[in-house]
């Protein structure tokens, strides 16, 4: 079956990774958006309205295209709480989720460039954490260094060591893409997953 071009406006390993999963040949361009919330924005708004951005970004260069954008924010306490960036943040994260509920918030887009279709959606994810002594947290951290995720842990590695309990649809949402909702979308657009040649 032939459809357009698949293309993930992402520049995260791990949603190629995810994606790849389906099988369906596809192309990663990593998009220049300003992912800054604005005021009062709340955390599922921000991650629709970024994953859209994200696909949109890259649009004018595939006029003919299935384009996924997708963003993820944690929150607690009423904040957002994003990439640490660095082993001090890290840490503090970590900290503060220590015996606690997070939630993670996935905003996905799948724009159709060929027709201007848009569909979006956002899929929560809860994450219950262990109670986690100082010396759990630093050593996680110095290991797998997550300073590039949201919520300072990497779920797919040693991070799973970090849960107390999982509590959602679709574990990928919290890895940053999440599939069940994906595949959904592709069907809307005639790309089923299951029929299609492999990559």
């Amino acid at each position: 079956m032939s459809h357009p071009p698949l293309i993930l406006a992402s520049g995260s390993p791990f949603r190629r990774v995810l994606l790849e999963k389906l099988g369906i040949p596809f192309v990663a361009v990593t998009p220049d958006v300003d992912e800054t919330g604005r005021p009062g924005e709340p955390p599922q708004s921000l991650v629709v309205r970024l994953a859209e951005a994200k696909a949109r970004a890259v649009a004018q260069d595939y006029p003919d295209a299935l384009i996924i954008g997708s963003d993820q924010v944690a929150y607690l306490d009423a904040r957002v709480i994003g990439k640490p960036g660095n082993r001090e943040r890290a840490i503090a994260q970590l900290t503060l989720a220590s015996a606690r509920e997070v939630v993670f918030y996935a905003g996905l887009c799948l724009l159709n460039t060929g027709i201007g279709r848009t569909q979006t959606c956002c899929e929560p994810f809860r994450v219950r954490f262990r109670p986690l002594s100082q010396r759990h947290i630093e050593a996680y951290v110095d290991r797998e260094r997550p300073f590039g995720c949201a919520g300072s842990f990497k779920s797919e590695g040693l991070g799973i060591a970090l849960f107390e309990r999982l509590i959602g649809d679709d574990p990928n949402t919290l890895v940053g893409l999440p599939l069940i909702r994906l595949i959904a979308m592709l069907e809307a657009e005639g790309v089923d997953p299951l029929v299609q040649a492999p990559s």
